[in-house]
């Protein structure tokens, strides 16, 4: 039939079509829904500039659970007998409340704890907060992007004076002369980002690769650099070592642009290249090439990513990554500089609007009276009532149900049993609770172990905003509402706001940022109570864009009308008629001195170290076809197949050694717990180097083996080294 016939046929309303972006990682590819005459739901990629009319297979497939069966479309409330039974909405928002007033009555406010995730809306993200600080009067949130980017965003804060992922268009990528891609897997992270290496890689220039491992993308390198994994600063120091001796720093750059480089010269010269092959495995001659290359090219970019970044030492390592881009001078030059690539679809914005321990929107600090001060005036809340900071991820999740920790735990879009480091003692720790409420829409092994589970929209039942790696703010478009018996996480936590009391927000502080003439008055949408929290995604945007006003992340200037006329909007962009920010650092950084800082920094050892009864090196990642806890991916019939399951990546020497055959079950074994998946044999590991993925649960749990060591600075756990033995199962 064609389509003419087949729309002449059609009966009932006209299908319904959206552009929007992909709900997985911060590429946020372009893309459009459309439902079919046949009942289906079709996915087609679109021009947009990050993935340029390209998609991955979990692209590809992200509609496929939109009418999956294991949708969850109804409360559930364990009963009396532990089973989780269906339930009205006003039973389970009912057993909730009651819950969390109980809780608080008797161990007080900080009892109650609120945990977040990388993929929500940034108007989600934002509510959470706004949820968390006004309605609970809890410091205790924090969010699973806190093991994705904190560690470079510690880093960049302290160099630059603002964290934003990429500080400069994804498509520069293809137009630099030198890359440097350390602790990064794009080719299967996120596949259509390849794009742009082609690009580079057809202009001419070169691109490097630092990975323990030979992935898909480090066997596109010109040079792929091999180090221990946990050796990534050394590296670094080394390479400024080579860039200093022979020459290359930009010293006139240095001098008028930077501060503090002194420091950094002095202890890098203890990082010669001899000493780093020993301790990294990183040959001299490859150390020198790869300092070569970004000294004397035209123009270079230096990413990291998760390989550099999930360490004890993930700020330091970074700051050592930023210390060469700085001290060659590339930072705010044309198709150069430093930068970081966002894992989580939102993991940008959703850490720049409340969702972090020590963050209100605008990426304000909460002990900032000034900040305080502003955020309350949008709130409409004394600044006095607003809790203080709370503790980082982990830290939080392991206080859980022990003597003066939380009692009671909300989880919005986060799956802490597969994601969290130590991943079983997390489990027992959300076993001991008072109260676990998960909110989701599918039964993850997180709402498995909850008290109540609350059904909300999936990424195309409601409309809102992402901000991808770039720092670019996108629209996300409804192709349909929610099922029947479904509720957005905004009227979820609107509705729990009602019935717990929040307080009214009274008239808005004339001083706390511009409103949009466009958007409802005070926040509120057409139905919402004005003294709640508003339900309408562009209310609640409106209301976002007044709290970040002023704040390092300004979105006082982003509007939707203003998105959709582009290619989404790049913050910070203070004024709704002036420009945007695709590239920073041009002129200034934002200091207070207007100059980047150089940190001087020194490798240490990994947290673990390998031993007689541990004696290999332990580190995980992810696969092309699941993505981070799999609760989504490992539901879909195609990426099922392409990846069913946990695997162990060992070297054939090694595997001799152990007596195991490719296929084999091996145990993996370290000092908090064990995974038992196949063997698979690679010549292109470490032989000292065992890797797993992350993203099943059960015995392949490759987190029940992970250490929960934290970075000082930035709470990320050391998820990619630990000490580990292995056997054959």
């Amino acid at each position: 039939m064609t389509d003419g016939a087949r729309a002449a046929t059609r009966t009932g309303p006209p299908p319904r079509e959206a552009e929007t972006h992909c709900p997985y990682c911060a590429l946020q590819c372009g893309m459009v829904l459309r439902d079919t005459d046949d009942g289906r739901t079709e996915v087609q990629p679109r021009q947009f500039p990050t993935n340029r009319g390209g998609l991955c297979q979990k692209g590809w497939t992200a509609a496929d659970l939109l009418d999956h069966p294991d949708r969850l479309t109804t409360p559930l409330v364990r009963d009396p007998a532990g089973t989780l039974r269906p339930a009205s909405w006003d039973a389970a928002l009912a057993r909730i409340v009651d819950g969390l007033r109980t809780v608080q009555r008797a161990h007080g406010r900080d009892a109650v704890a609120v945990f977040g995730g990388g993929g929500l809306t940034n108007e989600k993200a934002y509510a959470l907060g706004k949820f968390a600080r006004v309605a609970l009067r809890t410091r205790h949130i924090d969010y699973n992007g806190r093991w994705c980017m904190s560690s470079a965003a510690a880093a960049g804060l302290r160099a630059f004076g603002v964290d934003r992922g990429l500080p400069f268009p994804l498509t520069d990528l293809g137009r630099t002369d030198t890359l440097l891609l350390v602790g990064a897997n794009p080719a299967e992270t996120m596949p259509p980002l390849m794009r742009h290496l082609t690009d580079q890689r057809a202009r001419g220039g070169r691109l490097i690769v630092v990975d323990p491992r030979l992935t898909a993308t480090a066997r596109q390198a010109d040079l792929h650099l091999q180090p221990l994994p946990g050796t990534d600063l050394a590296v670094a120091n080394a390479l400024l070592h080579v860039a200093l001796t022979e020459g290359l720093i930009d010293r006139e750059y240095v001098a008028a642009r930077t501060e503090g480089f002194d420091a950094v010269r002095r202890t890098v010269a203890e990082y010669w290249p001899a000493e780093v092959e020993r301790l990294s495995g990183v040959p001299v001659a490859d150390l020198e090439a790869t300092a070569r290359a970004l000294g004397t090219a035209g123009s270079a970019i230096i990413l990291t990513a998760r390989g550099a970044e999930q360490h004890a030492k993930g700020v330091d390592t970074v700051s050592a990554y930023v210390n060469l881009a700085l001290a060659l001078g590339l930072p705010g030059r044309p198709h150069s500089g430093y930068g970081c690539l966002t894992g989580q679809g939102n993991g940008q914005g959703g850490r720049e609007h409340g969702q972090k321990a020590d963050q209100l929107p605008g990426y304000r600090k909460i002990d900032d009276p000034a900040a305080r001060a502003h955020v309350a005036g949008v709130w409409g809340v004394d600044p006095a009532e607003l809790p203080g900071p709370g503790v980082p991820a982990y830290q939080l999740l392991d206080a859980l149900g022990t003597p003066g920790g939380p009692r009671a735990l909300l989880v919005f879009g986060s799956n802490p049993v597969v994601s969290a480091p130590r991943a079983a003692r997390v489990e027992s720790r959300l076993r001991g609770l008072d109260l676990l409420v998960v909110a989701d829409f599918l039964r993850s092994e997180t709402a498995e172990l909850a008290d109540v589970v609350l059904p909300v929209a999936q990424w195309a039942e409601e409309d809102g905003t992402m901000t991808n790696l770039e720092g670019r703010v996108l629209r996300r478009r409804a192709l349909r509402p929610p099922p029947p018996g479904v509720r957005t996480d905004l009227a979820v936590l609107a509705d729990l706001a009602t019935r717990l009391d929040a307080p009214d927000p009274g008239p808005a502080d004339p001083g706390a940022g511009p409103a949009d003439p466009a958007e409802p008055a005070g926040g509120a949408a057409p139905g919402d109570t004005p003294d709640r929290f508003p339900t309408d995604p562009r209310a609640v945007f409106a209301e976002l864009r007044r709290a970040s006003a002023g704040g390092v992340a300004d979105y006082a200037g982003v509007t939707w009308e203003r998105i959709e006329s582009a290619d989404g909007v790049f913050w910070p962009c203070p004024d709704p008629d002036g420009p945007d920010s695709p590239r920073l650092f041009a002129d200034a950084f934002p200091t207070p001195t207007g100059r980047a800082r150089f940190h001087a920094v020194r490798h240490r050892p990994a947290a673990e170290p390998v031993c007689a009864d541990y004696p290999l090196h332990f580190t995980t990642g992810r696969v092309l076809a699941q993505y981070q806890s799999g609760t989504q991916t490992r539901r879909v019939d195609a990426l099922r197949r392409a990846a069913p399951h946990g695997f162990v990546e060992l070297h054939p020497d090694l595997a001799a050694r152990l007596g195991v055959g490719d296929g084999d079950e091996v145990l993996v074994a370290s000092r908090r717990g064990e995974l038992r998946a196949p063997a698979r044999l690679s010549p292109t590991i470490r032989p000292d180097t065992v890797f797993a993925p992350f993203h099943w649960p059960g015995a392949a749990r490759a987190n029940s083996v992970t250490n929960d060591a934290l970075d000082p600075v930035s709470g990320m756990p050391e998820f990619k080294i630990c000490a580990v033995r292995v056997e054959r199962a």
